[in-house]
């Protein structure tokens, strides 16, 4: 099976410009968000889309990822802009989009752009699984991926879990429910498709590694060993803790840098023989010049 490369980008605030058609932006959306899309054109919007594009293209040696997971855009809308954007740009790939349309307060929405080469969306694999919240609602985005070649069915899960607003003790029991959410409907992937089906989670999940909607709901651990002989309940790899003894992280709050960005994987990816296995040492966050 060849090679993929994932990615995962919180490209925070991808919005449509401020006078969008009504028809693309909801009143409770427009009323949510209307001093943060003051003076927000059509031209500020595609600016922040090359440069997007930009970074987008440099990955994997400049061949562009195969899976993209991405979170905080609007709407179809600006992600067909963002496709068409990376499909004017060398290497000139051209993606497919699986977006969850969300009921998120701010309207900010978690999608995954794919090369339709490597791997294909079946009908009814697309699945939207509601977090609730006192005044909001999150949704994590499980698409059952079909690989080509091989046809394997891949479970992916792009998570935006509830962010820390109002501070973090605070809003970690939303958290905690994203975390029971994310490891019930794991379960679930491996009952309906077979306990050998490979399962992926990537996503910003506004806690680190160690704190316990990672750990204690949804299941996550940094030891592989421990993920590949569970035997009564599901575990998931976190890859990312390898990268917690580094100086930089994924997100900076007060000039402090977090690691709230992570890929784990379940036990059929965290085995070194499965048919589709993860390259652990492969995990870095990028850096690309010109960035900040």
């Amino acid at each position: 099976m060849p090679a993929h490369y994932l990615a995962w980008w919180n490209v925070e605030n991808l919005f449509d410009e401020e006078n969008a058609p009504e028809t693309r932006r909801p009143d409770k959306v427009k009323r949510a968000i209307g001093k943060d899309i003051v003076g927000w054109t059509a031209q500020l919007r595609d600016r922040k889309i090359s440069q997007l594009a930009s970074v987008i293209v440099q990955m994997n040696d400049g061949a562009g990822p195969d899976l993209l997971g991405v979170c905080e855009v609007e709407n179809r809308f600006v992600l067909d802009l963002l496709v068409d954007e990376l499909a004017s740009r060398p290497p000139r790939r051209r993606y497919a989009v699986v977006h969850a349309d969300t009921d998120d307060a701010r309207g900010i929405d978690v999608a995954f752009l794919f090369d339709p080469d490597r791997f294909e969306v079946p009908d009814g694999e697309t699945f939207f699984h509601v977090v609730m919240r006192r005044n909001a609602t999150r949704e994590i985005l499980q698409v059952n991926f079909r690989t080509k070649p091989g046809g394997r069915t891949w479970a992916v899960f792009g998570n935006h879990w509830p962010s820390r607003s109002g501070g973090q003790a605070e809003s970690a029991g939303y958290r905690h429910i994203a975390g029971e959410t994310l490891s019930y409907f794991h379960q679930r992937a491996l009952e309906v498709h077979g306990p050998a089906t490979p399962v992926l989670a990537m996503g910003d999940f506004n806690d680190e590694p160690f704190d316990p909607s990672l750990t204690r709901h949804a299941l996550s651990t940094r030891q592989q060993r421990k993920v590949t002989s569970a035997d009564s309940q599901p575990l998931l790899w976190n890859l990312m803790w390898p990268v917690m003894g580094a100086p930089e992280g994924s997100f900076y709050f007060d000039n402090q840098p977090n690691v709230l960005d992570q890929i784990l994987v379940n036990k059929n990816m965290a085995a070194a023989d499965s048919p589709l296995t993860v390259v652990a040492d492969s995990v870095q966050i990028l850096r690309f010049p010109g960035m900040t």
